[in-house]
């Protein structure tokens, strides 16, 4: 945790919080806080800045903080990803939110399992803890927007237009002929298949709403590490 991130219903006063549980747990056993110590605090949803421990016990956490510093700014980017498995949608979701990602659409696709959409790790609780996780390690305090479509036509022919307008439209497909660029000046819309790839179905609907195929050269890579590599490619 290299942010304490503070949520508004956490503060008691102005510039002033009590937090427990995990962040508690946290600062006790990893940062081996006492009162009197310092540490890098944010809003969720607003400015950054240092606080102080006012008292550390066992039951809670009193800090009182000072916020004049802006997060980092977001990358222009939607990422549609195909719905990963639920381990792997954990670690992906942390990775977008470090990574500044402000918008992901988590969508089906031909081979994504059923099951994946019924998944506790789905939950808006469960989403949303990832993401914070995620926040907290790269110190920003702005929740990206996670979107779920679990129909691939309806949402490809209806929302995806919308939603791109504007954007340079890149999918991720390994044989195709065009390298992924490199270093983009203009906002993106990124889709990024399942383990497998999308089918050449789904290429050619995604090709008519105007993405263009490209790939990352000859290796195949998992998605987590296509997330990653594709988004630190397009926006270093």
């Amino acid at each position: 945790m290299n942010l304490l991130l503070l949520a508004p219903e956490d503060c008691t006063a102005p510039g002033r919080a009590i937090l427990t549980g995990r962040r508690l747990q946290h600062v006790r056993e990893v940062h081996g806080a006492a009162a009197g110590d310092s540490l890098r605090v944010g809003l969720l949803g607003g400015l950054m800045g240092e606080g102080t421990i006012v008292s550390l016990e066992r039951e809670a956490l009193e800090i009182e903080f000072t916020l004049e510093q802006a997060p980092p700014p977001k990358l222009p980017l939607t990422l549609l990803l195909s719905l990963p498995r639920p381990k792997m949608l954990k670690r992906i979701l942390q990775g977008v939110a470090a990574l500044g990602v402000p918008r992901v659409v988590l969508m089906n696709s031909y081979r994504v399992e059923k099951s994946f959409w019924a998944s506790p790790w789905l939950a808006p609780e469960a989403v949303r803890e990832q993401l914070l996780l995620g926040l907290e390690q790269a110190r920003d305090t702005i929740l990206p927007e996670v979107v779920l479509e679990s129909r691939f036509k309806p949402f490809v022919e209806d929302r995806l237009p919308a939603l791109c307008r504007g954007t340079q439209c890149l999918v991720a497909h390994p044989g195709v002929a065009e390298a992924c660029p490199v270093a983009l000046d203009a906002p993106a819309t990124l889709a990024i298949g399942p383990e497998g790839g999308f089918i050449p179905y789904e290429v050619d609907m995604l090709a008519a709403a105007g993405f263009r195929a490209v790939h990352m050269g000859p290796r195949i890579l998992r998605v987590e590490t296509a997330v990653t590599a594709l988004v630190a490619r397009l926006f270093p």
